[in-house]
């Protein structure tokens, strides 16, 4: 569909080639078994997730702060699981969660597989609103900085995506251009209408395969890339 006009694609981390889910599930048990043995990880993680993904698009568009997203995503849990924890308990809670979620490197099935073969044909690289300190430890840690020539971070834009000034960022650091780039990432107003907004093609990653009203190439797996790109 794209072959022999891409010559760099842009992919997001996390929920995308980083297993946010599972990492961020990981943590919290590690956190759990040592402090709070009486809660259940898995019980927790699923009312944490969907919680931390409604945070996370106010933080998008500037609703929270880093800190209060932090905070928040937490309290919010407990609070919905009826809880009591001390403040003093969910900012110790989440500056260990920082600490151990990078520590794990589990990949979205493929990840691998599909990065070997791009980075034979394109020059890779990542747009990211995660905080720069753990992204950079993330893609370290799972061994997936050796296939990426730059990563733009929300921190060093100045921006979050969607605005166009992040994918301007990327561009500008990459030398890249608009007609032979690509944007591949799961979240559809950050990732697939941010950049198309800008001006740069994307494929939407829908592994939880989500009804949506946008036609935009979709793919449920990484590996479908190949037939793609």
């Amino acid at each position: 569909m794209f072959q022999g006009r891409i010559t760099d694609i842009f992919f997001d981390l996390d929920h995308t080639l980083w297993d946010f889910d599972k990492n961020s599930e990981l943590a919290f048990d590690k956190i759990f078994r040592d402090k709070y043995p009486s809660i259940n990880t898995s019980s927790f993680v699923e009312i944490y997730a969907p919680i931390n993904q409604a945070c996370w698009k106010l933080y998008q568009v500037d609703l929270l702060t880093h800190e209060e997203l932090r905070y928040k995503r937490l309290k919010d849990s407990f609070d919905a699981l009826n809880y009591s924890i001390s403040d003093e308990e969910i900012h110790q809670m989440s500056e260990d969660y920082i600490t151990y979620l990078p520590e794990n490197n589990r990949l979205f099935e493929g990840a691998t597989e599909i990065l070997d073969y791009l980075s034979e044909k394109y020059k890779l690289h990542i747009i990211t609103n995660g905080f720069s300190d753990v992204q950079y430890k993330k893609i370290h840690n799972s061994g997936l900085s050796h296939y990426f020539s730059t990563v733009t971070n929300s921190e060093m834009a100045g921006v979050k995506k969607p605005h166009p000034k992040i994918y301007e960022h990327a561009l500008s650091i990459s030398k890249a251009s608009k007609s032979t780039s690509i944007m591949i990432g799961d979240c559809i107003d950050a990732d697939v209408k941010g950049a198309l907004d800008f001006g740069i093609e994307a494929v939407y990653f829908n592994p939880e395969k989500k009804e949506v009203t946008l036609t935009v190439p979709t793919i449920h797996q990484l590996i479908e890339l190949k037939k793609i790109l």
